[in-house]
């Protein structure tokens, strides 16, 4: 079965990875069709290149990796310390080698969702009160709010209930 293998190259300070790129191609295109490689692709991107390469086993790409050719143009990279990526599979944002398995078949531990509730009312915003009205408010100096139990003479004492008569 055939297997890709993936160099990526990022850009550097000084060089950017697509003139590394014009400067290897053909050394490392060369060196991957005589070592057996049965496909091969560069693509561009923002960060650098992308050179893929397709092989039919794992022996034919150690072959290929180990070509003085191939080492010198990976030890020339435009940024030596971060700028280089060698890898199984395709590049970028191929995916995954194998597909995703299936999710789970729901088991009796689904349950159903519940049915939605009435909406709850709102209580309305209270009235804004006006100077003079509302608890609290004392009007004249000297008066006291009248209040149901209590004599407005004589705030100190309850209201009578019933007759005194």
């Amino acid at each position: 079965m055939a297997e890709w293998f993936t160099i990526e190259v990022f850009s550097g300070d000084k060089l950017p990875a697509s003139a590394w790129r014009y400067s290897y191609q053909d050394a490392l295109i060369e060196a991957a069709a005589t070592s057996g490689a049965v496909y091969w692709d560069w693509h561009d991107s923002q960060y650098g290149v992308v050179f893929e390469v397709c092989f039919t086993s794992d022996d034919q790409w150690e072959t290929f990796r180990a070509l003085p050719t191939v080492v010198s143009a990976l030890d020339a990279t435009p940024d030596p310390v971060n700028g280089l990526l060698v890898y199984r599979g395709r590049g970028g944002a191929a995916g995954s080698r194998k597909p995703r398995s299936p999710k789970p078949a729901p088991g009796a531990a689904a349950l159903e969702l519940e049915e939605p509730r009435e909406l709850r009312r709102v209580p309305k915003r209270p009235r804004t009160l006006r100077y003079g009205e509302g608890p609290g408010f004392l009007g004249e100096p000297g008066t006291l709010p009248e209040e149901p139990g209590t004599s407005v003479e004589d705030p100190g004492e309850p209201a009578r209930q019933g007759s005194d008569a």
